[in-house]
C-alpha cells in the first residue's frame, strides 16, 4: 500500500468489506487516519494526506456498534445506503435488459420482455443480504444463456422478435 501511494500520492483507495480485515490492519489504519502517513517495513514514511480513503462494509445496523470507538472517531463521514427493494431491482432489471437488447440488435434480433417477466426476474433475483449480485446471475441464467442457446440452435435469426413472458407457473417463456 505504501509503495503504491509513494508512486501515486494523489489517489483513491478502496478497502472493500473492511469489517473482514485482520485486527492488525485496523492498527495500521488507526495510524494512517490519525497521522496521515504510514511507515513501511523498510522504515520509509509515506504521506497519505492527498489520498481519499473509502471503506465499504456490509454490516447490518450501525457501524459504531461493530468497530472500536477510536477507529470510528477517526472517520470523517459514514454514508449509509438503504437496502435494495424489489422496486429497485425492477429498475436494475430494466438496465440489464438494455444491454441484452443492444447485443441482440447487433444481430438484428428484437427483444420484448413483458412487465410480468421483468417482475419475475426481479422477484427471483431479490436477496436483501446480497444486493443485486444474485439478480445479475438470474438474468444471465434464465434469459441471456437461453437466448444464446436458442440463437445457436437456429430458433431465432436475423429479423426475428423474441418475446419473453411468464407462464402460469411463473417460469420465463421465450417465444
Amino acid at each position: 500500500l505504501t509503495e503504491a501511494v509513494r508512486r501515486r500520492p494523489y489517489c483513491v483507495i478502496l478497502l472493500d468489506e473492511v469489517e473482514k480485515a485482520h485486527p492488525e490492519v485496523f492498527n495500521v489504519l488507526l495510524q494512517l487516519l490519525d497521522e496521515g502517513r504510514l511507515t513501511d517495513g523498510q522504515g520509509r514514511t509515506v504521506d497519505f494526506t492527498n489520498v481519499v480513503l473509502i471503506m465499504t462494509s456490509n454490516l447490518p445496523g450501525d457501524p459504531r456498534d461493530y468497530f472500536k470507538p477510536e477507529f470510528v472517531n477517526r472517520i470523517d463521514d459514514i454514508v449509509r445506503f438503504s437496502e435494495l427493494t424489489e422496486a429497485d431491482l425492477e429498475r436494475i432489471v430494466t438496465i440489464q435488459l438494455e444491454g441484452i437488447t443492444k447485443r441482440l440488435a447487433d444481430r438484428r434480433i428484437a427483444l420484448h420482455v413483458t412487465e410480468a417477466a421483468q417482475r419475475a426476474l426481479a422477484h427471483e433475483g431479490f436477496d436483501p443480504a446480497y444486493g443485486a449480485r444474485p439478480l445479475k446471475r438470474v438474468i444471465q441464467r434464465e434469459l441471456a444463456d437461453r437466448l444464446a442457446l436458442a440463437i445457436l440452435e437456429g430458433t431465432y435469426a436475423e429479423g426475428d422478435t423474441v418475446s419473453v413472458d411468464v407462464d402460469t407457473e411463473g417460469q420465463l417463456v421465450l417465444r
